[in-house]
């Protein structure tokens, strides 16, 4: 299955697109984002896709402080791209009393994972890099299920503009290590391949 679009009107500003993702009745099970003033709304992931978010969750649960979460469906905002992204992991500390209820702020987040699937995978090397760096995010881990070459697994940091310099690239059996404050070398010879 597919991803699917829905056209906005191009005057709507951020917080009327805000209002309509939060309020509109959308396909059960589905992950709905707004990605560069579009909302996209995309079926649940695959089964090997979970399993791979699965075993970078447990590993980085092993590193984190007791007071900062791993999330798997937690949105994050980047108005300033007109964006309110659902990466698969989201690691940021855990907020007492969030602005929000449906997200939370970009900047807030210390690492955001995102695993492609086949009919999305541009807005995974693309679209949601840029939003990021945008919006300073420290690290983004993408596992390209996808790539041309094989599967592969890229860290980058460093965000500048909407821009991130690549940290490490490595293909899938190869290991991958994430800086501080993390300090933790993911195995990616855990991951299934398709």
């Amino acid at each position: 299955m597919s991803a699917l679009t829905v056209s906005q009107d191009p005057d709507q500003n951020w917080d009327d697109l805000v209002r309509y993702w939060e309020e509109m009745e959308w396909p059960e099970g589905s992950k709905v984002e707004i990605i560069e003033g579009i909302i996209t709304v995309s079926p649940a992931p695959a089964y090997r896709h979970n399993v791979i978010a699965e075993r970078i969750q447990r590993r980085l649960y092993s590193v984190i402080p007791e007071d900062w979460g791993i999330f798997q469906t937690l949105a994050i905002a980047v108005p300033s791209r007109l964006g309110m992204l659902i990466p698969d992991l989201v690691v940021t500390p855990v907020q007492e009393r969030p602005e929000a209820e449906s997200h939370i702020p970009a900047a807030l987040a210390a690492l955001v994972v995102e695993v492609t699937s086949k009919s999305n995978a541009r807005h995974d090397r693309v679209s949601k890099p840029a939003a990021y760096a945008t919006a300073g995010i420290p690290l983004y881990l993408l596992v390209d299920r996808w790539a041309a070459g094989g599967p592969t697994v890229t860290l980058y940091g460093e965000p500048k503009g909407d821009v991130y310099r690549v940290l490490g690239a490595v293909k899938f059996g190869d290991p991958i290590k994430v800086p501080a404050p993390f300090d933790l070398t993911i195995d990616t010879s855990e991951f299934p391949v398709d």
